[in-house]
């Protein structure tokens, strides 16, 4: 799958979030790219890079957005086909901004997120 259909699958997995939950999420901003970094490992498939909203205080005003990153080669690399691929995106992309509102791995894999 080339990248503009990939985003186009992590865009309607944003649009997938509930709006209740999403007007909650601020200053982030989401990100395809091809590979995770190199300090991670090759078969990252997402990755929330911030300070979950649990672990905010006043003073940590006025930074740089919160960033989700969807890595498009490990995911492709994960599937078999379109169907799986369509349903691990909405899953790493609900698992990523799941970790933005403090919801650790554990929980995450106990609702079926992980």
């Amino acid at each position: 799958m080339d990248r503009p259909a990939f985003e186009a699958l992590v865009d309607r997995a944003l649009d997938g979030i509930p709006d209740e939950i999403a007007t909650l999420v601020r200053n982030v901003v989401v990100l395809v790219e091809d590979e995770p970094p190199d300090d991670e490992p090759d078969d990252l498939l997402g990755l929330y890079d911030g300070i979950a909203l649990t672990e905010r205080s006043d003073m940590d005003g006025g930074h740089l957005p919160d960033r989700i990153f969807v890595f498009r080669n490990p995911l492709l690399d994960y599937c078999d086909d379109e169907e799986q691929l369509v349903e691990e995106v909405r899953i790493t992309v609900v698992h990523e901004v799941a970790h933005h509102f403090g919801i650790d791995d554990d929980r995450l894999h106990e609702l079926g997120y992980a």
